[in-house]
Protein backbone atom coordinates (compact mmCIF):
# COMPACT_ATOMS: atom_id res chain seq x y z
CA UNK A 1 0.00 0.00 0.00
CA UNK A 2 1.34 3.66 -0.91
CA UNK A 3 2.31 5.75 2.19
CA UNK A 4 -0.10 8.15 1.75
CA UNK A 5 0.08 11.55 4.22
CA UNK A 6 -3.02 12.07 6.79
CA UNK A 7 -5.00 14.28 4.46
CA UNK A 8 -5.37 10.77 2.31
CA UNK A 9 -7.01 8.70 5.61
CA UNK A 10 -8.93 11.82 6.75
CA UNK A 11 -11.00 12.20 3.60
CA UNK A 12 -11.91 8.68 3.59
CA UNK A 13 -12.99 8.92 7.06
CA UNK A 14 -15.57 11.78 6.08
CA UNK A 15 -16.61 11.30 3.28
CA UNK A 16 -19.83 9.86 5.67
CA UNK A 17 -20.24 12.99 6.61
CA UNK A 18 -20.12 14.48 3.07
CA UNK A 19 -22.72 11.96 2.20
CA UNK A 20 -25.05 12.55 5.09
CA UNK A 21 -24.90 16.15 4.18
CA UNK A 22 -25.92 15.18 0.48
CA UNK A 23 -28.63 13.37 1.45
CA UNK A 24 -29.81 16.15 3.29
CA UNK A 25 -29.86 18.86 0.59
CA UNK A 26 -30.73 17.13 -2.43
CA UNK A 27 -33.43 15.15 -3.91
CA UNK A 28 -32.58 11.40 -2.87
CA UNK A 29 -32.03 10.05 -6.68
CA UNK A 30 -29.49 13.07 -7.00
CA UNK A 31 -27.68 12.22 -3.85
CA UNK A 32 -27.23 8.87 -4.62
CA UNK A 33 -25.76 9.65 -7.59
CA UNK A 34 -22.90 12.20 -6.25
CA UNK A 35 -22.44 9.55 -3.53
CA UNK A 36 -21.05 7.22 -5.73
CA UNK A 37 -19.62 8.72 -8.39
CA UNK A 38 -18.34 11.48 -6.35
CA UNK A 39 -16.25 9.48 -4.02
CA UNK A 40 -14.68 7.84 -7.62
CA UNK A 41 -13.41 10.87 -9.03
CA UNK A 42 -12.39 12.58 -5.20
CA UNK A 43 -11.14 9.91 -2.90
CA UNK A 44 -7.37 9.00 -2.42
CA UNK A 45 -6.95 5.50 -5.12
CA UNK A 46 -5.22 2.15 -3.82
CA UNK A 47 -5.24 2.74 -0.20
CA UNK A 48 -7.53 1.49 1.96
CA UNK A 49 -8.25 1.54 6.23
CA UNK A 50 -7.33 -1.91 7.16
CA UNK A 51 -9.09 -3.38 10.31
CA UNK A 52 -9.03 -6.41 11.57
CA UNK A 53 -11.86 -8.85 10.41
CA UNK A 54 -13.65 -6.65 8.10
CA UNK A 55 -12.95 -5.98 4.70
CA UNK A 56 -10.98 -2.93 3.84
CA UNK A 57 -12.68 0.73 3.99
CA UNK A 58 -11.61 2.25 0.72
CA UNK A 59 -12.55 4.16 -2.37
CA UNK A 60 -15.18 2.05 -3.66
CA UNK A 61 -16.42 0.20 -0.19
CA UNK A 62 -17.15 3.48 1.84
CA UNK A 63 -18.71 5.53 -0.52
CA UNK A 64 -21.42 2.55 -0.81
CA UNK A 65 -21.64 2.01 2.47
CA UNK A 66 -22.12 5.97 3.09
CA UNK A 67 -25.27 6.00 1.04
CA UNK A 68 -26.47 2.55 1.94
CA UNK A 69 -26.69 4.30 5.92
CA UNK A 70 -27.93 7.37 5.16
CA UNK A 71 -31.08 5.81 3.54
CA UNK A 72 -31.88 3.08 6.08
CA UNK A 73 -30.70 6.02 8.94
CA UNK A 74 -31.46 9.32 7.46
CA UNK A 75 -34.74 8.90 4.87
CA UNK A 76 -35.89 5.90 7.47
CA UNK A 77 -36.76 4.09 4.23
CA UNK A 78 -35.89 0.39 2.92
CA UNK A 79 -34.78 -1.01 -0.02
CA UNK A 80 -34.83 -4.69 -1.09
CA UNK A 81 -31.84 -6.96 -1.47
CA UNK A 82 -34.32 -9.49 -3.65
CA UNK A 83 -35.11 -8.67 -7.10
CA UNK A 84 -38.23 -10.05 -8.42
CA UNK A 85 -36.30 -11.72 -11.55
CA UNK A 86 -34.98 -15.28 -10.32
CA UNK A 87 -32.15 -15.50 -12.35
CA UNK A 88 -30.94 -12.72 -10.73
CA UNK A 89 -31.62 -13.89 -7.10
CA UNK A 90 -29.66 -16.57 -7.85
CA UNK A 91 -26.78 -15.12 -9.30
CA UNK A 92 -26.53 -12.93 -5.98
CA UNK A 93 -27.04 -15.76 -3.85
CA UNK A 94 -24.05 -17.55 -6.10
CA UNK A 95 -21.89 -14.31 -6.18
CA UNK A 96 -22.33 -13.81 -2.21
CA UNK A 97 -21.41 -17.40 -1.16
CA UNK A 98 -19.01 -18.74 -3.58
CA UNK A 99 -16.06 -17.48 -1.63
CA UNK A 100 -16.95 -20.21 1.25
CA UNK A 101 -16.19 -23.06 -1.86
CA UNK A 102 -13.34 -21.20 -2.98
CA UNK A 103 -11.44 -21.72 0.45
CA UNK A 104 -12.56 -25.29 1.04
CA UNK A 105 -10.77 -25.99 -1.98
CA UNK A 106 -8.17 -23.90 -1.19
CA UNK A 107 -6.82 -25.14 2.01
CA UNK A 108 -3.03 -26.21 0.79
CA UNK A 109 0.03 -24.00 0.99
CA UNK A 110 2.05 -22.95 -2.45
CA UNK A 111 5.38 -23.58 -1.68
CA UNK A 112 8.73 -22.09 -3.76
CA UNK A 113 12.22 -22.45 -2.82
CA UNK A 114 12.70 -19.11 -0.90
CA UNK A 115 8.53 -18.43 0.00
CA UNK A 116 5.17 -19.74 0.30
CA UNK A 117 1.68 -18.71 -0.63
CA UNK A 118 -0.65 -19.25 2.50
CA UNK A 119 -3.26 -21.45 2.16
CA UNK A 120 -7.09 -19.93 2.23
CA UNK A 121 -8.40 -19.67 5.69
CA UNK A 122 -12.12 -19.53 6.95
CA UNK A 123 -11.78 -16.08 8.13
CA UNK A 124 -10.70 -15.16 4.60
CA UNK A 125 -14.13 -16.72 3.43
CA UNK A 126 -16.14 -14.49 5.56
CA UNK A 127 -13.97 -11.46 4.61
CA UNK A 128 -15.00 -11.38 0.58
CA UNK A 129 -18.29 -12.93 1.66
CA UNK A 130 -18.99 -9.53 3.18
CA UNK A 131 -16.85 -7.56 1.01
CA UNK A 132 -19.03 -8.76 -1.86
CA UNK A 133 -22.07 -8.19 -0.14
CA UNK A 134 -20.90 -4.60 0.02
CA UNK A 135 -20.33 -4.44 -3.97
CA UNK A 136 -23.81 -5.08 -4.02
CA UNK A 137 -25.27 -1.82 -2.22
CA UNK A 138 -25.36 0.40 -5.35
CA UNK A 139 -26.70 -2.43 -7.39
CA UNK A 140 -29.78 -2.73 -4.58
CA UNK A 141 -29.72 0.93 -4.20
CA UNK A 142 -29.97 1.81 -8.22
CA UNK A 143 -32.90 -0.75 -8.48
CA UNK A 144 -34.76 0.77 -6.21
CA UNK A 145 -34.34 4.65 -7.17
CA UNK A 146 -32.93 5.30 -10.45
CA UNK A 147 -35.58 2.36 -12.35
CA UNK A 148 -37.74 5.23 -13.65
CA UNK A 149 -37.05 8.52 -16.09
CA UNK A 150 -36.38 10.68 -13.59
CA UNK A 151 -33.72 8.54 -11.64
CA UNK A 152 -32.18 7.69 -14.94
CA UNK A 153 -32.37 11.17 -16.15
CA UNK A 154 -30.04 12.21 -13.07
CA UNK A 155 -27.52 9.77 -13.63
CA UNK A 156 -27.21 10.99 -17.43
CA UNK A 157 -26.68 14.95 -15.95
CA UNK A 158 -24.81 14.21 -13.19
CA UNK A 159 -22.12 12.96 -15.72
CA UNK A 160 -22.06 15.54 -17.90
CA UNK A 161 -21.83 18.09 -14.56
CA UNK A 162 -19.11 15.45 -13.35
CA UNK A 163 -17.37 15.45 -16.92
CA UNK A 164 -17.22 19.14 -17.05
CA UNK A 165 -15.54 19.57 -13.47
CA UNK A 166 -13.38 16.84 -13.73
CA UNK A 167 -11.98 18.15 -17.22
CA UNK A 168 -9.99 21.17 -15.20
CA UNK A 169 -7.58 18.88 -13.66
CA UNK A 170 -7.81 16.04 -16.35
CA UNK A 171 -6.59 19.07 -18.79
CA UNK A 172 -4.44 20.08 -16.33
CA UNK A 173 -2.72 17.01 -15.94
CA UNK A 174 -2.24 16.05 -19.44
CA UNK A 175 -0.30 19.03 -19.84
CA UNK A 176 1.81 19.07 -16.67
CA UNK A 177 1.72 15.80 -15.65
CA UNK A 178 -0.49 13.75 -13.28
CA UNK A 179 0.81 15.31 -9.83
CA UNK A 180 -2.30 16.01 -8.40
CA UNK A 181 -2.65 12.91 -6.44
CA UNK A 182 0.71 13.44 -4.68
CA UNK A 183 0.03 17.25 -4.13
CA UNK A 184 -3.03 16.51 -2.10
CA UNK A 185 -2.23 13.58 -1.09
CA UNK A 186 1.38 12.36 -0.39
CA UNK A 187 1.77 9.65 -3.05
CA UNK A 188 1.58 8.76 -6.45
CA UNK A 189 -1.14 5.65 -7.41
CA UNK A 190 0.80 3.77 -9.75
CA UNK A 191 3.74 3.32 -11.95
CA UNK A 192 4.79 6.98 -13.64
CA UNK A 193 5.80 5.52 -17.01
CA UNK A 194 2.17 4.29 -17.58
CA UNK A 195 1.42 7.85 -17.93
CA UNK A 196 3.49 8.97 -20.75
CA UNK A 197 1.74 7.68 -24.01
CA UNK A 198 1.72 9.49 -27.61
CA UNK A 199 3.91 12.49 -26.67
CA UNK A 200 2.10 13.25 -23.86
CA UNK A 201 0.37 12.56 -20.50
CA UNK A 202 -2.66 10.72 -19.43
CA UNK A 203 -4.41 12.32 -16.34
CA UNK A 204 -5.12 10.05 -13.36
CA UNK A 205 -6.21 12.63 -11.50
CA UNK A 206 -7.75 10.93 -8.40
CA UNK A 207 -8.42 7.65 -9.95
CA UNK A 208 -6.42 4.24 -10.23
CA UNK A 209 -4.85 4.66 -13.46
CA UNK A 210 -5.27 6.86 -16.59
CA UNK A 211 -7.42 4.56 -17.83
CA UNK A 212 -10.38 4.95 -15.43
CA UNK A 213 -10.20 8.18 -15.98
CA UNK A 214 -10.02 7.76 -19.97
CA UNK A 215 -13.32 5.30 -19.37
CA UNK A 216 -14.83 7.81 -16.99
CA UNK A 217 -14.34 10.86 -19.43
CA UNK A 218 -15.70 8.27 -22.24
CA UNK A 219 -19.04 8.20 -20.23
CA UNK A 220 -19.42 11.69 -19.95
CA UNK A 221 -18.97 12.18 -23.20
CA UNK A 222 -21.76 9.31 -24.11
CA UNK A 223 -24.02 11.14 -21.68
CA UNK A 224 -23.73 14.41 -23.30
CA UNK A 225 -24.51 13.04 -26.67
CA UNK A 226 -27.92 11.64 -24.72
CA UNK A 227 -28.54 15.41 -23.49
CA UNK A 228 -27.84 16.71 -26.88
CA UNK A 229 -30.24 14.60 -28.43
CA UNK A 230 -33.12 14.61 -26.20
CA UNK A 231 -32.35 18.54 -25.37
CA UNK A 232 -34.86 21.06 -26.18
CA UNK A 233 -33.75 23.04 -29.66
CA UNK A 234 -33.21 25.99 -28.13
CA UNK A 235 -30.32 24.66 -25.57
CA UNK A 236 -28.90 22.11 -28.54
CA UNK A 237 -26.07 25.35 -29.46
CA UNK A 238 -24.16 25.04 -25.93
CA UNK A 239 -25.34 21.20 -25.64
CA UNK A 240 -23.26 20.58 -28.97
CA UNK A 241 -20.68 22.81 -27.19
CA UNK A 242 -20.09 20.29 -24.28
CA UNK A 243 -20.35 16.97 -26.10
CA UNK A 244 -17.50 18.40 -28.54
CA UNK A 245 -15.42 19.74 -25.53
CA UNK A 246 -16.24 16.42 -23.70
CA UNK A 247 -14.65 15.00 -27.12
CA UNK A 248 -11.37 16.83 -27.32
CA UNK A 249 -11.20 16.18 -23.12
CA UNK A 250 -11.52 12.15 -23.92
CA UNK A 251 -8.85 12.61 -26.73
CA UNK A 252 -6.09 14.50 -24.17
CA UNK A 253 -6.49 10.85 -22.19
CA UNK A 254 -4.41 9.53 -24.48
CA UNK A 255 -6.31 5.97 -24.27
CA UNK A 256 -7.28 4.08 -27.04
CA UNK A 257 -9.96 1.88 -25.97
CA UNK A 258 -12.40 4.35 -24.54
CA UNK A 259 -11.95 6.59 -27.95
CA UNK A 260 -13.07 3.25 -29.49
CA UNK A 261 -15.69 2.99 -27.91
CA UNK A 262 -16.82 7.00 -28.36
CA UNK A 263 -16.26 6.12 -32.27
CA UNK A 264 -18.38 3.36 -32.58
CA UNK A 265 -21.39 4.33 -29.93
CA UNK A 266 -21.46 7.64 -30.39
CA UNK A 267 -23.52 7.48 -33.70
CA UNK A 268 -25.53 4.97 -32.24
CA UNK A 269 -26.78 7.43 -29.01
CA UNK A 270 -27.89 10.14 -31.79
CA UNK A 271 -29.06 8.17 -34.17
CA UNK A 272 -30.13 4.84 -33.54
CA UNK A 273 -34.07 4.02 -31.80
CA UNK A 274 -33.73 3.16 -28.04
CA UNK A 275 -34.44 -1.20 -28.73
CA UNK A 276 -31.60 -0.91 -31.21
CA UNK A 277 -29.08 0.66 -28.66
CA UNK A 278 -30.38 -2.08 -26.17
CA UNK A 279 -29.78 -4.93 -28.62
CA UNK A 280 -26.34 -3.68 -29.71
CA UNK A 281 -25.86 -3.44 -25.88
CA UNK A 282 -26.76 -6.78 -24.90
CA UNK A 283 -24.90 -8.22 -28.12
CA UNK A 284 -21.61 -6.69 -26.72
CA UNK A 285 -22.58 -7.96 -23.08
CA UNK A 286 -23.26 -11.86 -24.71
CA UNK A 287 -19.25 -11.46 -26.35
CA UNK A 288 -18.37 -10.84 -22.81
CA UNK A 289 -19.88 -13.19 -20.36
CA UNK A 290 -18.61 -16.04 -23.37
CA UNK A 291 -15.63 -14.27 -24.12
CA UNK A 292 -13.20 -17.04 -21.70
CA UNK A 293 -15.37 -20.18 -23.35
CA UNK A 294 -14.63 -18.22 -26.77
CA UNK A 295 -10.65 -17.77 -26.35
CA UNK A 296 -10.83 -21.66 -24.79
CA UNK A 297 -12.17 -22.95 -27.85
CA UNK A 298 -9.65 -20.10 -30.33
CA UNK A 299 -12.17 -18.51 -31.55
CA UNK A 300 -11.55 -15.04 -30.60
CA UNK A 301 -9.72 -13.85 -34.18
CA UNK A 302 -6.70 -13.02 -31.67
CA UNK A 303 -4.07 -12.64 -34.51
CA UNK A 304 -6.48 -10.00 -36.67
CA UNK A 305 -6.92 -7.88 -33.53
CA UNK A 306 -3.13 -7.63 -33.00
CA UNK A 307 -2.43 -6.95 -36.20
CA UNK A 308 -5.02 -4.16 -36.98
CA UNK A 309 -4.03 -2.32 -33.29
CA UNK A 310 0.07 -2.71 -34.57
CA UNK A 311 -1.46 -1.01 -37.76
CA UNK A 312 -2.67 2.05 -35.55
CA UNK A 313 0.17 2.14 -33.03
CA UNK A 314 3.11 -0.02 -33.21
CA UNK A 315 3.88 0.48 -29.09
CA UNK A 316 0.18 -0.12 -28.13
CA UNK A 317 0.04 -3.42 -30.45
CA UNK A 318 3.18 -5.04 -28.72
CA UNK A 319 1.40 -4.06 -25.51
CA UNK A 320 -1.85 -6.00 -26.51
CA UNK A 321 0.10 -8.87 -27.58
CA UNK A 322 1.98 -8.92 -24.08
CA UNK A 323 -1.34 -8.78 -22.11
CA UNK A 324 -2.90 -11.32 -24.23
CA UNK A 325 0.31 -14.00 -24.00
CA UNK A 326 -0.16 -13.39 -20.31
CA UNK A 327 -3.79 -14.25 -20.09
CA UNK A 328 -3.10 -17.35 -22.29
CA UNK A 329 -0.64 -18.84 -19.61
CA UNK A 330 -3.10 -17.90 -16.80
CA UNK A 331 -5.79 -19.18 -18.86
CA UNK A 332 -4.30 -22.16 -18.11
CA UNK A 333 -3.59 -21.86 -14.80
CA UNK A 334 -7.15 -21.17 -14.12
CA UNK A 335 -8.01 -24.35 -16.19
CA UNK A 336 -6.33 -26.40 -13.08
CA UNK A 337 -9.07 -25.45 -10.75
CA UNK A 338 -12.04 -24.23 -13.36
CA UNK A 339 -14.60 -23.99 -10.78
CA UNK A 340 -13.57 -22.23 -8.04
CA UNK A 341 -10.53 -20.84 -8.74
CA UNK A 342 -7.47 -20.29 -6.74
CA UNK A 343 -8.02 -18.08 -4.35
CA UNK A 344 -6.41 -14.56 -2.90
CA UNK A 345 -2.71 -14.16 -1.99
CA UNK A 346 -1.81 -14.04 -5.82
CA UNK A 347 -2.79 -17.86 -6.09
CA UNK A 348 -4.19 -17.69 -8.84
CA UNK A 349 -0.26 -15.78 -10.63
CA UNK A 350 2.42 -17.26 -12.04
CA UNK A 351 5.23 -17.28 -9.48
CA UNK A 352 9.17 -17.67 -9.81
CA UNK A 353 10.38 -21.19 -8.91
CA UNK A 354 12.55 -19.88 -6.65
CA UNK A 355 11.84 -16.11 -5.07
CA UNK A 356 7.62 -17.14 -5.71
CA UNK A 357 7.57 -13.42 -7.05
CA UNK A 358 4.72 -12.80 -8.86
CA UNK A 359 6.07 -13.93 -12.53
CA UNK A 360 2.68 -12.77 -15.14
CA UNK A 361 0.72 -9.61 -14.52
CA UNK A 362 -2.78 -9.83 -14.99
CA UNK A 363 -4.72 -7.07 -16.51
CA UNK A 364 -8.25 -7.82 -17.55
CA UNK A 365 -11.17 -7.89 -14.98
CA UNK A 366 -12.69 -11.45 -16.65
CA UNK A 367 -9.32 -13.72 -15.99
CA UNK A 368 -8.79 -11.48 -12.89
CA UNK A 369 -12.23 -13.23 -11.69
CA UNK A 370 -11.48 -16.46 -13.20
CA UNK A 371 -8.49 -16.91 -11.68
CA UNK A 372 -9.69 -15.83 -8.44
CA UNK A 373 -13.06 -17.50 -7.91
CA UNK A 374 -13.52 -19.64 -11.00
CA UNK A 375 -16.31 -20.72 -13.36
CA UNK A 376 -18.75 -19.92 -10.54
CA UNK A 377 -17.83 -16.65 -9.48
CA UNK A 378 -17.01 -15.32 -13.06
CA UNK A 379 -20.86 -16.83 -14.43
CA UNK A 380 -22.39 -14.94 -10.89
CA UNK A 381 -20.02 -11.63 -11.22
CA UNK A 382 -20.17 -11.15 -15.25
CA UNK A 383 -23.83 -13.07 -15.25
CA UNK A 384 -25.49 -10.07 -12.95
CA UNK A 385 -23.94 -7.24 -14.62
CA UNK A 386 -25.13 -8.56 -18.00
CA UNK A 387 -28.52 -9.79 -16.71
CA UNK A 388 -29.91 -6.69 -16.99
CA UNK A 389 -29.31 -6.30 -20.64
CA UNK A 390 -30.59 -9.63 -21.65
CA UNK A 391 -33.87 -8.69 -20.21
CA UNK A 392 -33.99 -5.16 -21.78
CA UNK A 393 -34.18 -7.22 -24.93
CA UNK A 394 -36.63 -9.37 -23.95
CA UNK A 395 -39.09 -6.83 -22.39
CA UNK A 396 -37.77 -3.57 -25.42
CA UNK A 397 -39.23 -6.44 -28.23
CA UNK A 398 -42.23 -7.85 -26.68
CA UNK A 399 -45.38 -6.76 -28.21
CA UNK A 400 -46.93 -5.59 -24.97
CA UNK A 401 -43.77 -4.07 -22.91
CA UNK A 402 -44.07 -0.80 -21.36
CA UNK A 403 -42.34 2.56 -22.92
CA UNK A 404 -38.62 2.55 -22.60
CA UNK A 405 -37.36 5.72 -21.00
CA UNK A 406 -35.09 8.47 -23.09
CA UNK A 407 -32.25 7.28 -20.92
CA UNK A 408 -32.32 3.56 -21.03
CA UNK A 409 -30.51 3.59 -24.35
CA UNK A 410 -27.35 5.40 -23.09
CA UNK A 411 -26.82 3.97 -20.27
CA UNK A 412 -27.39 0.57 -21.62
CA UNK A 413 -24.56 1.47 -23.83
CA UNK A 414 -21.90 2.91 -21.39
CA UNK A 415 -22.89 -0.39 -18.93
CA UNK A 416 -21.95 -2.51 -21.71
CA UNK A 417 -18.89 -0.68 -22.98
CA UNK A 418 -17.94 -0.95 -18.99
CA UNK A 419 -18.58 -4.67 -19.44
CA UNK A 420 -16.70 -4.91 -22.70
CA UNK A 421 -13.69 -3.03 -21.00
CA UNK A 422 -12.96 -5.55 -18.30
CA UNK A 423 -11.76 -7.76 -21.15
CA UNK A 424 -8.23 -5.46 -21.49
CA UNK A 425 -8.56 -4.15 -17.82
CA UNK A 426 -10.34 -3.90 -14.47
CA UNK A 427 -12.72 -0.73 -14.39
CA UNK A 428 -15.42 -2.16 -12.69
CA UNK A 429 -16.66 0.50 -10.21
CA UNK A 430 -19.27 0.99 -8.12
CA UNK A 431 -20.96 2.97 -10.53
CA UNK A 432 -20.92 -0.15 -12.48
CA UNK A 433 -22.84 -1.63 -10.03
CA UNK A 434 -25.30 1.19 -9.63
CA UNK A 435 -25.79 1.44 -13.50
CA UNK A 436 -26.72 -2.21 -13.94
CA UNK A 437 -29.13 -1.97 -10.78
CA UNK A 438 -31.21 1.07 -12.46
CA UNK A 439 -31.49 -1.71 -15.57
CA UNK A 440 -32.10 -3.98 -13.69
CA UNK A 441 -34.99 -2.42 -11.86
CA UNK A 442 -36.25 -0.59 -15.10
CA UNK A 443 -36.38 -3.95 -16.94
CA UNK A 444 -38.45 -5.81 -13.94
CA UNK A 445 -40.76 -2.31 -14.07
CA UNK A 446 -41.41 -3.39 -17.97
CA UNK A 447 -41.95 -6.64 -17.29
CA UNK A 448 -44.19 -5.81 -14.38
CA UNK A 449 -46.65 -3.75 -17.02
CA UNK A 450 -46.19 -6.38 -19.74
CA UNK A 451 -47.62 -8.75 -16.83
CA UNK A 452 -50.33 -6.82 -15.98
CA UNK A 453 -51.44 -5.58 -19.69
CA UNK A 454 -51.97 -9.47 -20.02
CA UNK A 455 -53.88 -9.74 -17.66
CA UNK A 456 -56.24 -6.82 -18.10
CA UNK A 457 -56.46 -8.41 -21.72
CA UNK A 458 -57.44 -11.74 -21.08
CA UNK A 459 -59.96 -10.81 -18.12
CA UNK A 460 -61.46 -8.59 -21.16
CA UNK A 461 -61.94 -11.62 -23.15
CA UNK A 462 -63.03 -13.80 -20.31
CA UNK A 463 -64.94 -11.46 -18.06
CA UNK A 464 -65.28 -13.14 -14.27
CA UNK A 465 -68.40 -15.66 -14.63
CA UNK A 466 -68.02 -16.46 -18.38
CA UNK A 467 -67.38 -19.94 -19.51
CA UNK A 468 -66.69 -21.61 -22.41
CA UNK A 469 -69.66 -23.79 -22.41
Amino acid sequence: MPQANAIAFLVLVFWPVAVWFLYQRMERRAALVWAILGGYMLLPPAIAIDLPLVPDFNKYSIPSLAAAAAVVFLLKERFSLWPENTAARVLIVIFTLSPFATVLTNGDPIYYLQAVIPAMRIYDSLSVVVAQAIALLPFFLGRKYLADAEGQRVIVVALVVAGLIYSLPMLFEARMSPQLNVLLYGYFQHDFSQAIRFGGFRPFVFMPHGLWVAFFAFMCLAAAAALLRQGPAAARPWQLGVMLYLAVVLIFCRSMGPIFYALLLLPMILFLPRKVQVLVAALMAAVVVTYPLLRGLHVVPIDDVLRFASSINAERGASLAFRINAEEVLLVRAEERPWFGWGGYGRSMLHDPVTGRISVIADGGWIIILGTYGWLGYISQFGLLALPLFLLIREAWAVQSGTLTPWVGVLALILAANLFDLLPNDTIIPFTWLLAGAMLGHAEALAAARRKAARAAFEAEFPSGRTIL
